[in-house]
């Protein structure tokens, strides 16, 4: 069964940024054809969505992230990305991608995300 796989996590330091990627594990979805978004979860905490982008491009953002963090989509390599900037401690988290809404058999491993200094 076709999973996402997120990539591009890291241990930074606050003000640093990141970016993050989205493929599928093989064939049998199209991005382009869905709604896609960007989730993360802190420890304790639910999961959230952090931002989505549409199939036609259109984006949005959770307030907490807006002015900060970019979603975009390259359809020629089935790839969505999360361009993270101005990190904050508070954006710690592992970093799930699947579409909009969620379906579970997308979940991946996710991508920790740690900001501190």
């Amino acid at each position: 069964q076709v999973q996402l796989v997120e990539s591009g996590g890291g241990l930074v330091q606050p003000g640093a940024s990141l970016r993050l990627s989205c493929a599928p594990s093989g064939i049998g979805i199209i991005f382009s054809m869905h709604t896609m978004g960007w989730y993360r979860q802190a420890p304790g905490k639910q999961r959230e969505l952090v931002a989505l982008i549409t199939s036609g491009k259109t984006t949005n953002y959770a307030d907490s992230v807006k002015g900060r963090f970019t979603i975009s989509r390259d359809n020629d390599k089935n790839t969505m990305y999360l361009q993270m900037n101005s990190l904050k401690p508070e954006d710690t988290a592992v970093y799930y991608c699947n579409v909009n809404p969620p379906l579970s058999h997308y979940w991946g491993q996710g991508t920790q995300v740690t900001v501190s200094s």
